[in-house]
């Protein structure tokens, strides 16, 4: 994978929030998604833009 679209920008992720619950997101590198535990949902980055639509959003299972 393209190292540029496996990075987000530390900025940009401290200004970005779950569009559902506006909570807090983390980075996983490991599936370039950026991760709300709250909502239990995964953002896919797409072309190193993060996809911010819950319609688009994986469902994190236990």
């Amino acid at each position: 994978m393209d190292e540029k679209l496996s990075q987000v920008d530390p900025k940009l992720l401290e200004l970005l929030v779950c569009p559902l619950t506006r909570g807090r997101l983390t980075f996983d590198r490991d599936s370039n998604e950026l991760v709300s535990e709250k909502a239990r949902l995964a953002y896919p980055i797409r072309d190193g833009i993060p996809i911010m639509l819950v319609s688009e959003a994986r469902k994190i299972e236990d």
